[in-house]
């Protein structure tokens, strides 16, 4: 068991009592002003945890009001751990307690705390009720609230710990068997030499071989995730992306290979992952602990393609902002809104999908009975990677379930390149439904395009040929020869490699395509703000936008190595970060 290093002489302890003492002398009593000692002694304590302190924490009731309360220490997880609730001194703490619990406050691993006392639940007993004025029973009842581990999340602590390795060694055991089957199984060869032309046709020409294996790979070791968590046991047979995936896997376990018997020593892993999602009710949380699953797991045997495509999920708080925007430049600039018909939204880089659910919930907001419509016709998203494709299907799915009370497949969602999918000649021979997604999308007539593109311009090494792909066509009508032709040939720098960075070409891109009015919102790198290699991209951006707004959230940590992770930066990544909204107007 994790134990907390705390004891009445420690730096917190003293803190805690000198704050108090501090408001004593003024007089200050109330609840909002003596809570924030506590709240500093918490967030210390935290730390050593890697826990982070979130105030005025939400957990949703059915059919009512979201409960808030004071604090919630949550983990790298997303998972809550702990919860905390602040009293002043005037008040009967017992009678409070029962007063939270009667509303349906969690009872497993609470602490309702006023500054001469505190009282302990976890798993739904009371454990502790202690004098808090007294050093030593504070250090005792804050260590019991820190040490104490749910049995889910004691048994998710340690699979995670125990499996981070062996999935690596699974996935390099698959690469192999596949390596091998690739040589002397006639129906897989036959297989996977059909699925990678299909991919090629699909989502670029130039996917490598590597590229297709490491499809096959995310999906074995993740379909039972996507199965059991998101319970859709249907899930390999109703996905049309996984249905082509599975007739390869069944030719790879023709012949001695058993997809049961290969996974059975990660049973413990999966069903960590499942138990604990089960305790978490809200989906949204149970989106952030599968999204931070996912980019761990994924990290740690696709390192380089989490590096070629940049990956980085945008902070909730932006999303919404950029909705929020959206919605009211619709509305004052053009007399529209996100639910109108005829209006188009795309998210052209979706990963898990929290913009088109943010988009959705607004929907609902404003006027509930146009989202069945939109979501059949005029939401639409692409992805480019396997999981994060799966992940926004289902959760896309969930939320229209749970805006509407029915499930209805979302056909809006293509795997495909983005940047390519304008040039490329795809067949109908690769899930003939993907290639009807991707032509009805071309078809549309976008008139919001919003969402966070990938953000970098090179890999960390040269010589690991892991550079983002060209994107050039014989009649220079690829992206990059539309940067090329545009911000690149305006502009009078020298050096103009910053304008390969994948933002720069998805603000093309865009701009090309919402046509003669729309809105397109991205948050990006904030490198073209003020750069010299961006002087033409500037001229161009104010040429054909009629309203620029740009919220530099500034953050470049290499400009200024001062500044440091998440305090300094939304993402916690090292380039500065910008929100930039672009109105076109007829």
């Amino acid at each position: 068991m994790p134990s907390l290093s705390l004891k009445p002489s420690h730096k917190p302890i003293k803190n805690y009592y000198e704050a108090l003492n501090r408001y004593a002398k003024l007089g200050i009593v109330h609840e909002g002003a003596v809570l924030s000692a506590f709240q500093q002694l918490l967030e210390s304590c935290g730390r050593q945890f890697d826990w982070t302190l979130e105030q005025q924490f939400a957990i949703k009731r059915s059919k009512k009001q979201p409960i808030r309360i004071d604090g919630a220490l949550v983990d790298s997880y997303h998972l809550p751990r702990a919860y905390w609730e602040a009293k002043d001194s005037n008040d009967d703490l017992k009678k409070e307690v029962q007063k939270k619990f009667a509303v349906g406050y969690p009872k497993d691993n609470i602490i309702f705390q006023q500054p001469d006392r505190a009282i302990l639940y976890q798993d739904g007993k009371l454990v502790m009720d202690v004098d808090i004025t007294k050093d030593r029973e504070l250090v005792d009842v804050v260590r019991q609230f820190f040490e104490y581990r749910a049995p889910a999340i004691a048994q998710w602590e340690k699979a995670a710990a125990e499996f981070g390795d062996r999935v690596k060694d699974h996935a390099t055991a698959l690469l192999e068997l596949i390596r091998k089957e690739e040589k002397t199984n006639k129906k897989f060869i036959d297989a996977f030499a059909a699925f990678m032309q299909l991919c090629r046709q699909s989502i670029n020409p130039n996917l490598s071989e590597s590229a297709v294996e490491e499809m096959l790979i995310q999906h074995l070791l993740t379909e039972r995730i996507f199965r059991s968590v998101f319970n859709n046991p249907d899930f390999a047979q109703r996905n049309i992306i996984a249905v082509e995936i599975e007739k390869v896997i069944k030719a790879l376990t023709s012949k001695h290979f058993s997809r049961a018997h290969f996974l059975s020593s990660l049973d413990r892993f999966y069903g960590a992952i499942e138990e604990t999602a089960a305790t978490i009710d809200d989906f949204s949380q149970k989106q952030d602990f599968l999204n931070t699953v996912y980019e761990k797991f994924f990290q740690g045997f696709s390192v380089k393609v989490a590096d070629t495509h940049g990956i980085v999920y945008t902070p909730q708080p932006i999303v919404n902002f950029m909705v929020k925007s959206v919605e009211e430049i619709l509305q004052r600039e053009f007399g529209k809104s996100l639910v109108d018909k005829g209006v188009h939204i795309l998210d052209p880089f979706v990963g898990t999908g929290n913009f088109i659910m943010r988009v959705m919930r607004e929907i609902a907001e404003i006027q509930k009975s146009a989202l069945p419509h939109k979501y059949e016709h005029e939401l639409h998203c692409n992805e480019v990677m396997l999981l994060p494709y799966y992940i926004a299907s289902m959760n896309i799915e969930h939320e229209y379930f749970e805006q509407t009370g029915k499930y209805e497949p979302f056909e809006g969602i293509c795997l495909v390149d983005t940047f390519e999918d304008q040039n490329i000649q795809q067949l109908d021979l690769f899930s003939p439904k993907n290639m009807k997604r991707v032509d009805r999308q071309r078809q549309s007539n976008l008139f919001v395009v919003i969402g966070n593109p990938p953000y970098n311009v090179g890999q960390l090494n040269e010589n690991d040929h892991n550079k983002n792909r060209k994107y050039t066509t014989k009649n220079k009508t690829g992206i990059d020869d539309r940067v090329a032709a545009t911000y690149a040939k305006a502009s009078k720098a020298t050096l103009k490699n910053s304008l390969s960075d994948p933002y720069v070409k998805a603000i093309r891109w865009a701009s090309d395509r919402i046509g003669d009015e729309g809105v397109v919102a991205f948050v990006t790198n904030n490198s073209f703000i003020d750069g010299i290699a961006f002087d033409g991209m500037r001229q161009y951006l104010e040429k054909e936008f009629d309203q620029i707004y740009v919220f530099d959230l500034g953050g470049n940590i290499r400009k200024n190595p001062k500044l440091s992770g998440t305090t300094h930066n939304v993402f916690g990544i090292q380039v500065g970060v910008s929100v930039n909204i672009f109105v076109r107007k007829r």
